[in-house]
């Protein structure tokens, strides 16, 4: 029998995060055709409606279905605006361990809402379902990727070098595929001490709800 997350939100401050829904399609759609986004992520671009409308519908539930992780929609608790998302990805649930990534969305950068949402995560899994390992992989040349893992207080780990493609815009408006590395961070629930002081810069929130 495949292990599998439970199907939750979890609250913050000033987020909650949750399943992806049909309403969250054409604003996941403007996020995902960010400049920035595209260049630092695998997926399409351009990045159609139809894109938006199958990873809400069939993408993001197999995600949690199939036992490899969970897809969050990141929303402001006031205006319950899309302005992220946070994903686990590739989990072994036999060493409790998983990869999380992040994207926040360009209208809402500047915010402290990617680790303010990591970090609710990352606190969940430690905590509820009893993880010991998380792993961030980040381009070389994406410092706010960068930072983010550090004000989380992930360890850098290494380099995995030429293990990634990102995209760069050429002279003509077109664009062009450059090879890069990807550095590896990981977070342990004992790196959780201190935290106190990391959730100031994460936006000032304290400890999440889950439901």
């Amino acid at each position: 029998m495949t292990s599998t997350f439970p199907d939750i939100s979890i609250s913050t401050e000033r987020l909650v995060l949750r399943p992806f829904d049909d309403t969250d399609i054409p604003a996941l759609g403007d996020m995902m055709n960010d400049e920035a986004v595209a260049a630092w992520t695998a997926h399409p671009f351009p990045y159609t409606t139809e894109h938006a409308r199958e990873w809400v519908t069939s993408g993001a539930p197999a995600v949690r279905t199939s036992g490899r992780g969970l897809a969050f929609a990141v929303t402001e608790f006031l205006t319950q605006r899309l302005v992220g998302a946070v994903r686990i990805d590739h989990t072994d649930w036999r060493i409790r361990g998983a990869e999380l990534s992040y994207i926040t969305a360009p209208w809402a950068r500047g915010e402290g809402y990617a680790c303010e949402s990591a970090l609710a995560v990352a606190q969940w899994l430690f905590r509820d379902q009893k993880f010991e390992r998380l792993e961030l992989r980040t381009p070389a040349d994406n410092s706010a990727a960068q930072q983010v893992a550090q004000k989380l207080g992930c360890i850098s780990e290494g380099v995995l070098r030429n293990a990634w493609i990102a995209r760069s815009r050429t002279e003509d408006g077109g664009w062009t595929d450059i090879r890069t590395d990807l550095i590896v961070w990981s977070l342990l629930p004992e790196d959780f001490d201190g935290l106190p002081d990391r959730t100031e810069d994460a936006g000032g929130f304290a400890y999440p709800e889950w439901r």
